[in-house]
């Protein structure tokens, strides 16, 4: 692998972990077109802790206030204030163990998957945000008329748990993560803003806990990967990471997350016929 090619992967990683378009199945997709099946999956799960950095630099302050509460809580200090910060942790736990039992069943039974199974999950990941921004759209017009309480800020042991499931499923090469837990959160009631930023969250434990299972393969990767390489491929993912994490954000908030189905679409069909 070239320094350049690190580039490119890591570009595309930053771009694409936040992006509703499944990062882990555009670096299988690239790294078969470059001829670069030979970086193990280490490789890419370094580069998701890259961004993974981007999400706890951007989300500082929500963080801390999440660790203030928790100091407090164990303190017996807490108040109503801490409410929302402490509903969240139980979100993000009940999340993780969900995640961590699914993830680990269809990584064993799935693995990497095929190249086809990439594509048909492009397409799957285009289905799930038209229905999802759908659903939420109904969900709105139904608030205005007061037909429906939107869960806003507000998540708990259910939201964690339906989340979660769809984290664990986001394993699948080519299902995006990001896509399947914001389309699971707005499916629960929860508002847009409130369920972009919990999906990033919830991604904080599960990154991590991939990471620490593929050191395995510690040795390889140094031995398949110039270490100027990876560096620059990881620095290039934290910065157009943290970029496209704010755009992705601002779409989410306007609604518009179903517009990626007008390029997952015909991406997904072209690779199941071509590729």
């Amino acid at each position: 692998m070239t320094i350049l090619d690190a580039a490119l992967l890591g570009l595309l990683q930053g771009i694409a972990e936040f992006l509703p378009i499944s990062s882990s199945g555009h670096l299988s997709v690239a790294k078969r077109i470059f001829g670069l099946s030979e970086v193990p999956l280490l490789f890419d799960v370094v580069l998701h802790v890259a961004t993974l950095a981007a999400v706890v630099l951007f989300f500082r302050k929500r963080i801390w206030a999440i660790l203030v509460s928790l100091y407090r809580w164990i303190a017996h200090k807490s108040d109503a204030s801490d409410a929302g910060n402490l509903g969240l942790t139980v979100a993000v736990l009940a999340g993780t163990v969900c995640t961590g039992v699914i993830g680990v069943v269809l990584s064993k039974l799935v693995g990497e998957g095929s190249i086809k199974l990439v594509f048909a999950c492009f397409i799957a990941t285009a289905i799930l945000l038209v229905v999802s921004e759908k659903m939420a759209r109904r969900r709105a017009l139904a608030q205005v008329s007061g037909t429906v309480v939107l869960v806003k800020g507000r998540l708990g042991l259910r939201e964690g748990i339906l989340v979660g499931i769809a984290q664990g499923i986001g394993v699948l090469p080519g299902l995006s993560r990001s896509g399947v837990t914001i389309s699971a959160s707005l499916a629960a009631g929860v508002d847009r803003e409130a369920a972009g930023e919990f999906s990033f969250l919830l991604s904080i434990p599960a990154i991590l806990g991939a990471f620490i299972l593929e050191l395995k393969d510690a040795d390889t990767l140094m031995t398949s990967v110039n270490p100027l390489a990876l560096v620059v491929g990881c620095a290039i993912a934290f910065v157009s990471g943290f970029f496209a994490l704010h755009f992705l954000l601002r779409l989410i908030k306007r609604g518009k997350l179903s517009w990626f189905a007008v390029y997952l679409v015909p991406l997904g069909i072209w690779g199941l016929l071509f590729l």
